[in-house]
């Protein structure tokens, strides 16, 4: 029974080619969009090379001083010495790294300039992150220790600066800001979407120019604390916090007064948005309030459109629904065959959506629009996406189902 609706199905598919391309566009093209835009996300926010310990990772992003009013207020990065204190000294992280955001820097290949993102890090940059060494190894703590200048590079700089040879540039001299360093690993680089491990050029912190030495509590430093496992969170931010509690209230940074300090240490999504939101929590409400609509929107155009097409395509098919009645077909299996019909056509969409889908993220992933992007097709997001299409598909198609179904027989062969 199950074969011959299916049949039917494809059968008035092909019979009305119009209502077929209607009823697929908006499936398909609604899918495509909703896997490509959570492509997108989990791309931002996802634990994807080279942070795929994100899920246990909290990150510090700047501090925030108040007045005792909460009228004024200075935030930014804090000091290698502020976090070397009150980060590094946490008893119930696995690891803690300290790095600076990006910096720019010069290099120069005879009278052609090269513009490079530069980041100054510790040894523990390269335990917490998992980037991928093409060649050679990171700097350990012994470079450190020695204020080795040594560099880690990208292949993208080191294509730029070498030239696209295959010969290994190990122990190689490259000269940045009139100062030589020698490279000694080169990693897969990171995407520009990911900053606290995006860049061209990583320093060890001793390097030259990177002010780890700096006094005070403000600098240009952020940091990652690696937790053992992710039940492990909640134990490391609070001693995270217990340490800044330690810190004696009120203070002056810089000739500004302060009575109030906050450094939180967040999951990136969480430290992403508070970011983006400066810490205003009406305006998340509204931000997610937003995006909520936004995906309501996007899985009821589906609906939409199949409830209209599907109104249409089963009163036009009145006449078979009375032939049938006429031959005894109870009410139940009458709506059945509609039930599947939509199932198959849903399902139809959502290959399309997918093949789609694929094809798009591979034009991203190539263009380079994004430098290293890694878009991937999140399997959770299209199952959850076809099975919110397929519920409106269903409900869709089963309450014109139900009236045509209910129809006495007279009034449906007259239709």
């Amino acid at each position: 029974m199950l074969t011959n609706y299916i049949k039917i199905a494809w059968k008035v598919l092909l019979r009305h080619p119009f209502y077929t391309f209607i009823t697929l566009f908006g499936i398909s093209l609604t899918l495509t969009v909703l896997m490509v835009l959570t492509s997108f996300l989990d791309h931002l926010f996802g634990s994807h090379y080279p942070e795929t310990k994100r899920d246990r990772s909290l990150y510090v992003m700047q501090m925030m001083q108040m007045d005792s009013g909460r009228t004024s207020r200075n935030s930014g990065p804090m000091s290698f010495r502020f976090l070397t204190e009150y980060a590094k000294s946490l008893k119930t992280a696995e690891r803690v790294t300290i790095c600076t955001f990006v910096n720019s820097s010069n290099a120069y290949v005879g009278s052609q300039k090269i513009k490079l993102n530069t980041k100054f890090t510790d040894a523990d940059f390269w335990e917490v992150t998992d980037f991928e060494f093409l060649e050679g190894k990171p700097y350990n703590e012994q470079n450190i220790a020695n204020s080795d200048q040594v560099v880690v590079i990208t292949d993208d700089f080191k294509k730029h600066y070498f030239g696209n040879g295959t010969e290994s540039v190990i122990g190689k001299d490259v000269e940045i800001e009139n100062i030589h360093y020698r490279v000694i690993g080169v990693v897969k680089g990171s995407p520009v979407t990911r900053p606290f491990t995006y860049s061209d050029v990583f320093y060890p912190y001793t390097a030259p120019k990177s002010n780890y030495q700096r006094a005070g509590m403000r600098g240009g430093y952020v940091a990652i604390l690696l937790a053992k496992k992710q039940s492990d969170l909640k134990t490391v931010q609070d001693e995270f916090q217990s340490h800044i509690a330690r810190i004696p209230l009120p203070g002056v940074q810089e000739g500004f007064k302060y009575a109030i300090l906050e450094v939180k240490s967040e999951p990136y999504l969480e430290n992403f948005i508070g970011t983006l939101m400066d810490g205003n929590k009406g305006i998340k409400t509204v931000f997610f309030g937003i995006i909520a609509f936004i995906m309501l929107m996007l899985m009821g155009l589906p609906a939409i459109n199949l409830v209209n097409v599907n109104v249409s395509r089963i009163m036009e098919r009145a006449s078979e629904i009375g032939i049938r009645k006429a031959f005894g077909a109870p009410v139940r299996t009458l709506m059945w065959q509609f039930i599947i019909e939509n199932i198959f056509i849903t399902f139809l969409g959502g290959g399309i959506a997918l093949v789609l889908t694929l094809i798009i993220i591979q034009l991203i992933n190539n263009s380079g629009m994004i430098a290293y992007a890694d878009l991937t097709i999140n399997v959770n997001v299209f199952l959850i996406s076809l099975l919110v299409c397929l519920v409106f598909g269903l409900l869709s198609g089963v309450l014109p189902a139900l009236r045509m179904s209910k129809l006495k027989i007279a009034e449906a062969l007259k239709s």
